[in-house]
C-alpha cells in the first residue's frame, strides 16, 4: 500500500504544478487561498485540508485528467454478455479505461480543459470511492486502489506546502510545461517537470 500510495502521490503532485504552471491565475487562487486558511507566518498542517475547497478541487481535477492508473485492475467475465453490439464471451479478460470515461464529452463540459472550479459546483459530487462511475481514479469495489487513504493524506499536503512555501517560475526561454503523457503502470509525464522555486514567506526560519 505504502508504494502504491507513495507512486500515485509523486504522479499527481507533479501532474497538479504542471497544470498550474500553465495557468498562473488558478495557482494564485490556491496560494490566496492558502494564505486566508494559513497564514503567512506559519507552516501547512493536515487541520488546514479540509478547509481548502479550491485546492482540492485542484487535486480532483488532474486525477480527472491525468489519472494515476490510466487502466484499472483488470477483470474477467463471469459469462457472457453483449455491450453496445459487441459479444464478449464468458472468461475474457477486460479493462476498464479511467482516462477515456474522464474525458467523454458525455460526462465532462470541455473534457480536455483544466477547469477545477468544476468540482466547486454543488451539482458535482464526486469523491474518490468510485461510487460515481464518470470519476474513477482509483478504481472502483473491491479492486479499488490499496494506496488511497495514504495519497488522499500526502497529495493535498504535499502540494499545498509546495504552493504556500514558494512561488515557481518556468526556466528562462521556456515558454509552458509540456502536458505530454507517458503511459504505463503510473500515468506519468513523458518528460519530467521542471521550475524554479522562490522562497514567499518572510519568516525563513519556517524553511529550517
Amino acid at each position: 500500500m505504502v508504494a502504491a500510495g507513495t507512486d500515485t502521490a509523486s504522479s499527481a503532485v507533479e501532474w497538479a504544478m504542471a497544470e498550474l504552471m500553465n495557468k498562473p491565475e488558478k495557482m494564485e487562487r490556491a496560494q490566496k487561498e492558502l494564505e486566508q486558511v494559513v497564514g503567512m507566518n506559519d507552516m501547512v498542517e493536515e487541520t488546514h485540508l479540509p478547509k481548502l475547497p479550491f485546492l482540492n478541487a485542484v487535486i480532483k481535477e488532474v486525477l480527472r485528467l491525468h489519472p494515476p492508473g490510466p487502466f484499472l485492475v483488470p477483470r474477467r467475465t463471469r459469462e457472457p454478455c453483449v455491450l453496445r453490439g459487441y459479444t464478449i464471451p464468458s472468461g475474457t479478460q477486460v479493462l476498464v479505461n479511467a482516462w477515456a470515461i474522464h474525458r467523454d464529452p458525455e460526462f465532462w463540459d470541455s473534457p480536455s480543459e483544466f477547469q477545477p472550479e468544476r468540482f466547486l459546483s454543488g451539482s458535482l459530487k464526486c469523491d474518490y470511492s468510485g461510487n460515481d462511475f464518470r470519476y474513477l481514479p482509483f478504481g472502483s469495489g473491491r479492486r479499488i486502489c490499496a494506496g488511497v487513504p495514504l495519497a488522499e493524506r500526502m497529495v493535498p499536503h504535499i502540494l499545498a506546502s509546495m504552493l504556500h512555501l514558494f512561488d515557481w517560475r518556468l526556466l528562462d526561454g521556456v515558454n509552458g510545461v509540456d502536458l505530454t503523457e507517458k503511459f504505463g503502470l503510473v500515468l506519468r509525464k513523458a518528460t519530467p517537470f521542471v521550475a524554479i522555486p522562490k522562497p514567499r514567506l518572510s519568516n525563513l526560519d519556517l524553511y529550517t
